[in-house]
């Protein structure tokens, strides 16, 4: 891709869909590599929607973002806890849990972490 680019979420590269339908991600491809829009709905939380998904037993991807909508808390595997909501730049490292807070869906872009983020395993 050279020169001018424009991308859509709208018209994603891939999209993956989330368990239970609660949610899903849209992934676009750039020369520095996948950047993610993710809808996560009210009631969505990475350790039942996402984990069966993951096989492991916490998230595992790096995650630079910005959430754009909504609000999320995240919880680290050694108990270290933050929400944060729309307007917020997040960075969230390796071996988290995270779910929606609220009843609005959590809308987050993501240029670091979604490339194999809801990918079936194996």
């Amino acid at each position: 891709m050279a020169g001018l680019v424009s991308k859509s979420f709208d018209k994603a590269d891939e999209t993956r869909p989330f368990e239970d339908g609660m949610g899903r991600l849209d992934l676009v491809e750039t020369d520095g590599g996948l950047i993610g829009r993710a809808v996560f709905e009210p009631g969505w939380k990475w350790s039942e929607h996402i984990k069966p998904l993951a096989g492991t037993d916490s998230c595992q991807a790096d995650h630079t973002g910005y959430v754009v909508q909504g609000r999320m808390q995240i919880v680290m595997n050694d108990g270290g806890r933050i929400e944060v909501a729309a307007g917020d730049y997040v960075r969230i490292p390796p071996g988290h849990d995270a779910w929606v807070v609220g009843d609005e869906p959590c809308v987050v872009l993501d240029w670091t972490g979604y490339g194999n983020f809801a990918k079936p395993s194996g």
